[in-house]
């Protein structure tokens, strides 16, 4: 039986939405799939998802990504331990860190970690005309060819640190996260996209809701914030970059 991973809700009001996103140059889309595809891709990424671990420790620095089946040597286990060390000491000297638990679309389909299985066939998804034509059709920009993304877990003590998003030069456009955590997220769990002016002040924050659809021109200054321990469950999510090359 082919999987219905990802199916456009025909309600949404296209009109208003690039409306708004042509003021705003970032937008929320709730209710952005049908609800029986969007609970099926969370399924998916809460019960069925081999995650391994992201993390950079400094803006100079290259960022690290470790598969979950590396996860299992004690050496990699060590190594991992060491940067996130480094990541804490990066923000805490108010460089750019993050940490989290991520999978990669576009690396699973280039190194065979599970063909045709459900990332692939979402990467698929998110290039088909059905999204892409949204894409176009809600920010204006006609120029949008193709989407990469990750699946990501924010987990307890994850974070993504303020950045710009300035990879213009590599055909970056659109910045997008669409949300799959738990219906009743709340608000001291953290996990917030949010958005700051140039003297740090919190312009704009969007909660992590489930199956809701964020989109943002890039470069503008943003962050995940941090999700403490307490948190019972993690921010699960599909980001990436709609790009015009």
């Amino acid at each position: 039986m082919t999987r219905s991973l990802f199916r456009l809700n025909p309600d949404l009001d296209r009109e208003t939405l690039a409306r708004d996103f042509a003021r705003d140059r970032r937008l929320q889309i709730s209710d952005i799939l049908t609800d029986e595809t969007a609970r099926e891709l969370r399924a998916i990424m809460m019960e069925a998802t081999p995650w391994g671990i992201a993390v950079q420790a400094g803006a100079d620095a290259e960022p690290r990504s470790w598969p979950a089946d590396q996860l299992r040597d004690r050496a990699v286990g060590n190594e991992v331990v060491e940067m996130v060390r480094r990541t804490d000491k990066a923000a805490a000297e108010r460089d750019y860190a993050f940490r989290s638990h991520r999978y990669s679309l576009v690396e699973a389909v280039q190194k065979g970690w599970d063909p045709g299985g459900p990332y692939e066939i979402l990467l698929e998804h998110l290039n088909a005309p059905d999204f892409l034509g949204l894409m176009r059709e809600v920010t204006g920009i006609a120029e949008l060819a193709k989407a990469d993304g990750n699946a990501s877990c924010f987990g307890p003590q994850h974070f993504l640190g303020r950045h710009q998003d300035s990879h213009v030069g590599e055909g970056w456009r659109i910045a997008y996260v669409l949300n799959m955590t738990i219906d009743d997220w709340y608000p001291d769990w953290g996990g917030y996209l949010v958005f700051f002016d140039d003297n740090g002040d919190m312009k704009k924050g969007y909660m992590p809701c489930f199956n809701t659809l964020n989109l943002f021109a890039v470069p503008q200054a943003h962050a995940v914030t941090y999700v403490p321990p307490f948190a019972p469950r993690g921010r699960y999510a599909i980001s990436g970059w709609l790009r015009d090359r």
